[in-house]
């Protein structure tokens, strides 16, 4: 089981690198939902089109924005 280091550095096994396709020097990203942490390998052009059909509220802050996906997520 990996440990977390001083730095706060986690090494994936390679078992799982292998099973998502992960190689050295791919972008991850990672999301924390509801105490759990979600690990996914970026590829270019992955999320095209996802939110196409979303309407955008133009009068919306980037304040009320970030405010109304945190409320979301409780």
């Amino acid at each position: 089981m990996p440990k977390v280091s001083a730095k706060r550095q986690i090494t994936i096994p390679v078992d799982q690198c292998q099973a998502l396709g992960i190689e050295p020097g791919d972008i991850v990203e990672m999301f924390v939902v509801d105490g759990q942490l979600t690990l996914v390998k970026k590829t270019a052009k992955a999320a095209k089109g996802i939110l196409r059909h979303l309407e955008a509220k133009v009068v919306m802050t980037d304040e009320e924005s970030l405010q109304s996906v945190i409320c979301d997520s409780n």
